[in-house]
């Protein structure tokens, strides 16, 4: 039983007494409290592979803030440590990988991710949910997440983080065919990873696909988003009479609004350079009346706390102006307040209480009138 199940009525199109809040990286370096537990961790992996540490920093902004989900700690880029790629973080310059996928034999040889070596995910998954328990009833769902295969294939052939992903861009441009293997083994691990995380007790799903707005129209369509359709096909869309929404976030995806309504998400997350008024009606123009989440620009959190009301506030009356996602809804129903990308470490903690104050006031307010 949910003590509060805004989230998921949102992300299935329900009525809502409120706007639902989560932020993507809630739980993160801006809370001082955060620190201090990676600091007794010893490392990001250190934190990130002990359930116990995972469980804990998951639940810190939930106690800090009227939250309406709760999300995995973890990184994306377990699945391609669980191949054998050598995932390491350095202070300073963040992840990469020992063994990238530069040459054919590498791809050849790549095997989809060994869940037993990922159990330490599925564990923290059923911590979270153990811990979430209040009174006997569970405080807020929990979303399992896993990035989309075009993204782990770019830090996989690139080797670490980068502004162009070079390395992956180029092998898709000469050697298509080897990206598309190395595509095919991320949809069915990414796939088996997200179902077992379900498996764990994970409510939802979301599927972050970071850098699917670095590719050109038409490639994007065939690299990333037809592996991300894929992966969505072998989802269970319900597990254990309960159903589990399916979230698709493309950063700078905003062009493909109509190509990723296809694909089968219940949910379409979209960044700052779309109005949500726009998306709205742009997906009920192609009949595909689904929910969003968003969109607020994550350095609006810098601003004073009245220019972070007005832009919430802003952001809340534009689709409020917007049609109904189905008939006998309000217009503001069908959505997920989020930002359009990561909250930024070094956000002010104050902004964010900013934040939910507007987002939950301002909610109930335009849902009066």
């Amino acid at each position: 039983m949910l003590l509060n199940d805004r989230f998921l009525k949102a992300c299935l199109g329900e009525a809502v007494d409120q706007t639902p809040l989560w932020l993507m990286r809630q739980a993160g370096r801006y809370l001082p409290e955060y620190n201090a537990t990676r600091a007794r961790a010893g490392s990001f992996l250190g934190l990130a592979k002990n359930p116990a540490y995972a469980t804990e920093v998951t639940l810190q902004p939930l106690d800090r803030y009227p939250l309406d989900a709760a999300i995995l700690f973890s990184d994306i880029l377990t699945i391609p440590d669980a191949m054998g790629l050598g995932l390491k973080f350095t202070a300073g310059e963040g992840p990469s990988f020992d063994h990238p996928l530069r040459t054919e034999e590498a791809v050849k040889k790549l095997r989809v991710a060994d869940m037993d070596q990922l159990n330490y995910v599925f564990d923290a998954v059923s911590e979270i949910r153990k811990a979430l328990i209040q009174d006997g009833k569970q405080r807020v769902p929990l979303i399992g997440f896993s990035g989309s295969p075009w993204t782990l294939a770019c830090y996989m052939i690139d080797g670490s983080g980068s502004d162009d992903f070079r390395h992956a861009k180029t092998m898709m441009f000469s050697r298509p065919d080897l990206l598309e293997h190395i595509l095919e083994i991320n949809v069915q691990s990414v796939a088996a990873y997200l179902i077992e995380q379900v498996k764990a007790g994970a409510q939802a799903l979301m599927i972050f696909d970071t850098w699917g707005g670095l590719l050109p129209d038409g490639w994007y369509q065939r690299m990333s988003l037809a592996a991300m359709q894929k992966v969505i096909a072998l989802l269970p869309r319900e597990y254990e009479g309960r159903k589990i929404p399916v979230i698709m976030f493309t950063k700078g995806g905003g062009i493909w609004l109509n190509d990723m309504a296809q694909v089968g998400a219940d949910v379409i997350a979209i960044d700052w350079t779309m109005r949500l008024s726009r998306a709205r009606k742009q997906l009920l123009e192609i009949n595909k009346p689904l929910a969003l989440q968003g969109n607020l620009d994550p350095l609006i959190l810098f601003s004073e706390p009245k220019q972070i009301a007005a832009a919430a506030q802003g952001l809340l009356e534009d689709l409020a102006s917007a049609p109904a996602l189905k008939p006998g809804l309000h217009s503001l129903d069908g959505h997920i307040f989020n930002l359009g990308h990561g909250i930024n470490q070094f956000t002010p903690p104050e902004s964010v209480a900013a934040l939910s104050e507007t987002v939950i006031s301002k909610s109930k307010a335009l849902r009066a009138v």
